[in-house]
């Protein structure tokens, strides 16, 4: 499928292993490949990020991931059972360091060896995929991968939603479908 990707969308699979090195984790997840895509310029995804007013926002990312991953959905599941998962999460990282529970943290070991993408990633490349031969495009580009992580369930879904980048807002910008309005 590789062959398919365009170069910046090649720079963003690179760019989320260069991620999740940096970060010392052993797989590249859909988190991963946010990060890369909001680390572009010059590409059609960054045009889109533009267009709909998103400045970097990675913060808003890191903010999630401390929360390991829960969506705001989940959080606020948990607190209606009485359960703070501010509180825990400020426990945790007061006894183990902070983003102990993103799953950032590096491997004590050192992890030297070759990372696979977890599920989350390979269910958005292929989306990607999806996303490229519904718009009959020959070649999978960056804001196809954009377009793969708004409809996927989980935490970088929620961050960009979050910000006003969804799969119509997307859509409008990137290919003129849906209502004229501004995102």
């Amino acid at each position: 499928m590789f062959e398919r990707f365009t170069k910046d969308a090649r720079e963003v699979v690179q760019g989320a292993v260069a991620h999740a090195e940096r970060a010392g984790v052993r797989s590249i997840g859909a988190e991963q490949l946010l990060l890369a895509l909001l680390d572009r310029e010059g590409s059609r995804a960054s045009f889109a990020f533009a267009a709909l007013g998103l400045a970097e926002r990675k913060d808003s990312l890191a903010e999630a991931r401390r929360r390991a991953g829960l969506t705001r959905a989940d959080t606020d599941a948990l607190a209606g059972l009485g359960i703070d998962v501010t509180e825990i999460v400020s426990r945790v990282e007061e006894a183990h360091g902070a983003g102990a529970l993103s799953g950032d943290r590096r491997d004590p070991g050192g992890w030297s060896g070759r990372r696979t993408f977890d599920q989350d990633a390979k269910d958005v490349l292929e989306g990607a995929l999806r996303a490229a031969v519904g718009h009959r495009d020959r070649r999978i580009g960056d804001e196809h991968l954009l377009l793969a992580l708004t409809v996927r369930p989980g935490v970088p879904a929620e961050v960009l939603a979050d910000h006003g980048v969804t799969d119509e807002s997307l859509r409008r910008v990137l290919y003129g479908e849906g209502a004229a309005q501004a995102g």
